[in-house]
């Protein structure tokens, strides 16, 4: 397994508003893997994916497949994850949480990585 250190916001490391997360200074992790989840009871992960995180953040920003989940309160961790890595910890993520968005995930060997929570 590959232990990864998921990001989270603020001096007390609280998860990261999807909404609000600064993307010209909030992330630290230019490239990676992704999680977008939305609170409640069941909470849901809503997507997962890979690259520049701050692009993808931006992007999934005007996704109203994501947004529309916005109302339940939207959370975004990510992690720093080699590029040769990221295919296979994003198909690894996808049949582990089965997200609401996104139907086209990698077909590689999936690549297990430690739950942020």
């Amino acid at each position: 397994m590959l232990n990864v250190k998921w990001g989270t916001c603020g001096d007390n490391n609280h998860w990261c508003s999807f909404e609000d997360l600064n993307l010209d200074g909030g992330i630290k992790t230019a490239s990676g893997v992704y999680i977008i989840w939305h609170e409640g009871n069941p909470s849901r992960i809503v997507r997962v994916g890979q690259g520049d995180i701050a692009d993808r953040m931006r992007a999934h920003r005007k996704d109203s497949k994501i947004t529309q989940y916005a109302h339940l309160g939207l959370k975004v961790t990510w992690a720093s994850v080699s590029a040769n890595q990221q295919d296979g910890v994003e198909c690894y993520l996808a049949d582990r949480w089965t997200p609401l968005v996104g139907d086209a995930f990698p077909d590689v060997l999936p690549i297990a990585v430690n739950d942020p929570w």
